[in-house]
């Protein structure tokens, strides 16, 4: 029996290498792609996937904002994150939106097949050089960031508007996106500012680029 296999990645090029990756292995199948954490969180409710390869840094609702809203509602589905990010901070945001591992984008071949095998399984998996990573964070004693850091306060509703306004979109834009009012979307605005004591929207986007929730084009 073949695991079903949904690949959401923002890359054309990347995705369709997964895919084409991916169907030539005895034990799984592509039922399906998406391009962003919206059409993630759809393709899940549509197609039961076993497995979701997850990338984290996508338009609108980013990957880890998807992860928690799928496990939510789905929670036997496995997700395996896919990424580029290799800081601590993302790893425990993953974790913490129930992501069941944690593999980069430049892994091997033999490590990335590795890191699915474990996780269909119900193993949870994180690459080994952050494997490393984290037991040493954790034998010094700083696992967990602080209560209080600004970015730890904001909602999941939150950090999808910063992400979307700090990708240009509107108010309304941004409304649209998430199927809210652009009243709701403007106060949730005023709540974030307040919390990462932000004054404007070029401060925002310097959050959001500092963040890694945006990538530089320049």
């Amino acid at each position: 029996m073949s695991h079903r296999v949904l690949i959401v990645e923002n890359h054309n090029l990347l995705r369709e290498g997964l895919r084409s990756m991916i169907m030539r292995l005895p034990n799984y199948e592509v039922v399906g792609t998406a391009r962003d954490g919206k059409e993630a969180i759809q393709n899940a409710v549509l197609l039961q996937p076993d497995l979701i390869l997850m990338d984290l840094s996508m338009p609108g609702i980013n990957g880890i904002e998807a992860t928690a809203q799928i496990k939510r509602r789905m929670p036997n589905i496995r997700i395996l994150a896919l990424t580029g990010y290799k800081t601590d901070e993302y790893v425990r945001e993953a974790l913490r939106a129930g992501a069941d591992g944690y593999a980069l984008k430049d892994s091997s071949y033999e490590e990335f097949i590795s890191a699915m095998d474990a996780v269909i399984t119900g193993k949870k998996f994180i690459c080994p050089d952050l494997s490393v990573q984290m037991i040493d964070i954790i034998l010094r004693g700083d696992a967990e960031p602080a209560a209080n850091a600004p970015w730890s306060t904001l909602t999941s509703r939150e950090r999808s508007i910063i992400k979307l306004i700090a990708e240009g979109r509107t108010n309304r834009l941004a409304a649209e996106f998430l199927n809210i009012s652009s009243k709701t979307v403007e106060k949730h605005r005023a709540n974030l500012m307040h919390k990462l004591g932000l004054k404007n929207a070029t401060e925002l986007i310097l959050f959001a680029l500092n963040m890694g929730l945006i990538e530089n084009k320049n």
